[in-house]
């Protein structure tokens, strides 16, 4: 559970230490952000990748290879000395905390394989609940950090933490079977580096155009659609493929399944990033009573999903993130600034609901659909998927709210929204049904 947790901490700790970052080097904003685009490009392209390799030399090794790479990131951040240095640190932690959450996902169907008559749901749900609350106490953690010590800090709490998952993993986490002498082709083979290759470009150019709908670069978005092709061409035709995009296609039910993430995290983020910016800026609050409006959001997406998880309820998760993802975003059209506080506190707690039962929903259904030889990298997949919902709500926010978060603007989002949620339920019905296809894993 603490390796899941490394890369949701790592991503919310970050947007405290932004302003701290600049004024310790002198750069602006724009120079800053890219730290976040960073992690968040590694950790799209890391996530699978690490997958991949788990599948190929066994999800414990990979996974202390990754702790190793968090210690190398934490240090490399510690003692940066400039911009560069410090964004090549969060490529590593990016990287290196990735392997968290496909090798939990590979262990636990491991442990389930063994144990026929084992249930998987509370741990399944104990994954997503660490992720959200590492993200949730993220912020707050941030800024203890910081006064306590500045933002290096925020990168050496990472030695500790990689060092406890480190002696934990060598403890508790069983042996990965032995692999034998590989000779170097076969090795080539499994991996698929060009496989990788083609990904890694396609999914740096498309963050790239999400994150800059207001202004799109046709040059970036045709690069895009040609290397999205060739990626799919060359994969289709290669024997042992990184992704198996054959497959993908003719599993509807997965491919449901990352299209319902997407959409939902996409609501999601908006929600999170959109609000908070309309509150700071309409409604004059500070970072503070901002935060404090937000928090019980969290709360409830780490309450709700407990029952959820202990007892599998996958249906009823899916069901009632849909419900409230229509629920949700048509009350966001009475916020305006004269909305009373206690309304602007009620209302994203409903995007609690949809955010927690969401996670726990699509990752037990991902767990189901998924063959049993490609749980790493589907696991994987589905962060990814989390991360294009992410990049694309800061282009909507832009697109919409321009120089200030007005009432006009956060109504243009809501309509955007609105929307999204009656698509997310018409994917969550289509689901349901494909659901039925698929079995629990013996």
């Amino acid at each position: 559970m603490l390796g899941s947790a490394l890369n949701p901490i790592n991503s919310s700790v970050i947007a405290t230490t932004l302003v701290a970052v600049g004024s310790a080097f002198g750069v602006g904003s724009a120079a800053t952000a890219s730290l976040v685009a960073a992690l968040y490009l590694a950790s799209a392209i890391g996530q699978p990748a690490m997958g991949k390799l788990a599948e190929v030399f066994g999800p414990r090794r990979v996974f202390l290879g990754g702790l190793v790479l968090v210690a190398l990131g934490g240090v490399l951040g510690t003692v940066a000395v400039n911009m560069p240095m410090l964004v090549a640190a969060r490529v590593v932690l990016g990287v290196g905390t990735s392997a968290g959450y496909p090798t939990a996902m590979m262990i636990i169907r491991a442990w389930s394989q063994e144990r026929p008559a084992g249930r998987t749901g509370g741990a399944l749900g104990a994954l997503a609940i660490a992720g959200q609350v590492t993200a949730a106490v993220g912020l707050p953690l941030g800024g203890l950090l910081i006064a306590i010590g500045g933002w290096r800090v925020t990168y050496v709490m990472n030695l500790p933490l990689a060092a406890i998952g480190l002696i934990l993993t060598l403890v508790w986490v069983p042996r990965d079977p032995r692999t034998g002498r590989t000779r170097w082709a076969s090795l080539v083979r499994d991996l698929d580096p060009g496989g990788l290759i083609l990904f890694a470009g396609t999914i740096a150019s498309l963050l790239y155009v999400l994150g800059n709908l207001e202004h799109p670069n046709w040059v970036v978005v045709s690069l895009c659609g040609v290397m999205l092709i060739c990626f799919v061409l060359w994969e289709l035709w290669v024997g042992k493929p990184f992704i198996d995009v054959g497959l993908i296609a003719r599993n509807r039910a997965l491919t449901g399944t990352y299209v319902r993430v997407a959409v939902t995290f996409l609501l999601n983020y908006t929600i999170l990033f959109g609000l908070t910016q309309w509150l700071v800026e309409s409604r004059a609050l500070s970072a503070g009573q901002t935060g404090l409006v937000m928090l019980p959001m969290s709360v409830i997406a780490i309450v709700i999903s407990m029952p959820f998880a202990r007892r599998n309820l996958i249906r009823s998760s899916l069901v009632v993130t849909a419900i409230a993802a229509i629920v949700g975003t048509t009350s966001l059209l009475t916020f305006t600034t004269n909305t009373p506080m206690w309304v602007l506190v009620v209302v994203p707690t409903i995007f609690g609901i949809m955010s927690g039962l969401g996670m726990i929903g699509n990752q037990a259904a991902l767990y189901r659909q998924a063959p049993a030889e490609n749980v790493g990298v589907a696991a994987g997949l589905m962060r990814t998927f989390m991360y294009l919902g992410a990049i694309l709500s800061s282009g909507l926010i832009s697109v919409s709210f321009g120089d200030n978060a007005t009432d006009a603007g956060l109504h243009s989002i809501v309509i955007a929204l609105i929307a999204l949620a009656l698509v997310l339920a018409v994917l969550t019905a289509t689901g349901l049904r494909r659901l039925g296809n698929f079995s629990p894993p013996s």
